[in-house]
């Protein structure tokens, strides 16, 4: 899993989402779901105070490898170990779709977060992925059951909502679209089915006609009074 990250966190298209989510975050950030920390050592480098956050112990072991001085702790997006106020930034990236009742960390987002802090939420609506193939059917079947592995596969769609609904003013939604042509969204696509459909994706990427599109959703809010 952390490999399939990796490689889509190094795509430029990537690469400039990341550092768009980063903007009037303020002087201490949390990042939660954090990963293998690569948002949590950026924010650094400018000179933030960065916190990382992640349920998996082994993506915190390798987050504090690879950025040893950074501060990162085992815990759930929805009890952090944060007083109250005590940042001015929150970052929930690819993490809401995982969780059973997504609203719960939002309300502790605007626990942790200083007055005027703002939270960045960023993820994509698993249902919207965009494949070129001579079987749409067979796409949307795939992409459907895919998502259904998921415990709130489209809560993406509801950012919007969850931050105005908990306390969150100012909130504004962006959609940003990464675009594969070629071979390096194979991985990617064999978490969604195999077999033939995939050795067809694959014969597209060597004959150049792959076409593989996912839209990225960007929602953020300033904390409310």
């Amino acid at each position: 899993m952390l490999t399939l990250l990796d490689a889509l966190d190094d795509l430029p298209q990537a690469r400039n989402l990341r550092e768009h989510t980063y903007q009037a975050l303020g002087d201490t950030v949390v990042d939660v779901g954090c990963g293998g920390g690569r948002a949590v050592g950026e924010l650094a480098a400018r000179g933030v105070r960065a916190i990382g956050i992640d349920l998996d112990p082994t993506m915190i072991e390798i987050a504090s490898e690879r950025w040893p001085t950074s501060e990162f702790h085992v815990a759930d997006a929805t009890a952090l170990p944060l007083d109250d106020g005590s940042v001015t930034g929150y970052r929930a990236d690819k993490v809401l779709h995982a969780l059973a009742e997504p609203e719960r960390a939002v309300i502790e987002a605007r626990r942790v977060l200083a007055r005027n802090g703002r939270a960045v939420l960023v993820g994509q609506d698993w249902d919207t992925f965009v494949i070129d193939s001579d079987d749409p059917e067979l796409i949307r079947t795939l992409v459907h059951a895919r998502a259904d592995r998921m415990p709130n596969p489209r809560v993406a769609r509801r950012y919007r909502n969850l931050l105005l609904d908990n306390g969150f003013t100012n909130v504004t939604v962006e959609v940003h679209t990464i675009v594969w042509t070629d071979a390096a969204v194979l991985p990617t696509l064999a978490n969604i089915g195999e077999g033939a459909w995939l050795d067809d994706q694959a014969a597209r990427a060597r004959n150049d006609r792959l076409f593989v599109a996912i839209p990225i959703f960007l929602a953020s809010g300033t904390r409310a009074e």
